[in-house]
């Protein structure tokens, strides 16, 4: 996944821009059919392809709760018919990595602890070949400015999910120490903040849908806020 938009708060003055965005999913040409194909690709796929098959879903549309985390585990559980190996790969937090190609490590000693205990998983054939895709995000500017953090909270409240997305996860690929734009932006005002910004960064953004997200932000705005106002 690539960004078409620098944008980091902490850069562009005292004002939080919020921004919005989309994703334009692009082809790779890599596919596999058999476990040890996609082992072989994955080696090699440009980490863009890894962060979308983690992240992308997030915002796609769906009409029900995604039965697995991200796009290799539900591959090997419909594809494969792989039970363990598909939940191995869910329990997979991309947050508990300290970048994509130490999570790239771990999905291949995952794929290669399976080959070695189940012998038949090395010529068996998928029912659905596995398409490694990546994608690009396109930024929009929403012409919403806040000025003071206080403003965060009824901000949050109004946010779509995809600006959520935007601004307290794909932010981590943007921001000089990995963190989200509200915290970056937060920087601005110097020690104040600090106790706010450690409560974003215990928020672990993966395991839940981005309407649970904003919810979650929206609640540890609202704590923090009512408190200082007492």
């Amino acid at each position: 996944m690539t960004q078409t938009e620098p944008t980091n708060a902490a850069e562009t003055g005292k004002a939080f821009r919020i921004k919005d965005c989309a994703l334009v999913v692009l082809a790779t040409g890599k596919k596999a059919r058999m476990l040890q194909e996609f082992r072989s690709e994955l080696a090699n796929i440009d980490t863009a392809s890894i962060y979308h098959h983690f992240w992308g879903g997030l915002l796609q549309p769906r009409f029900e709760e995604r039965e697995y985390n991200n796009d290799f585990a539900a591959w090997v559980r419909h594809g494969i018919h792989d039970a363990v190996l598909a939940e191995r790969l869910s329990a997979l937090a991309p947050t508990s990595f300290p970048d994509l190609d130490t999570l790239r490590q771990e999905i291949k000693e995952l794929v290669d602890t399976r080959l070695d205990e189940v012998e038949y998983l090395l010529w068996a054939r998928a029912t659905q070949q596995f398409e490694f895709v990546r994608s690009q995000i396109v930024v929009f500017n929403t012409e919403k400015q806040l000025q003071e953090p206080h403003e965060l909270l009824p901000a949050i409240k109004d946010m779509s999910i995809s600006s959520v997305f935007y601004h307290f996860i794909d932010a981590r690929r943007r921001t000089s120490d990995g963190r989200d734009d509200f915290s970056d932006w937060l920087m601005v005002f110097g020690d104040e903040f600090t106790p706010l910004q450690e409560k974003l960064a215990g928020i672990d953004p993966y395991f839940g849908s981005l309407s649970e997200l904003r919810d979650q932000l929206a609640s540890v705005f609202t704590s923090y806020f009512q408190r200082e106002s007492q």
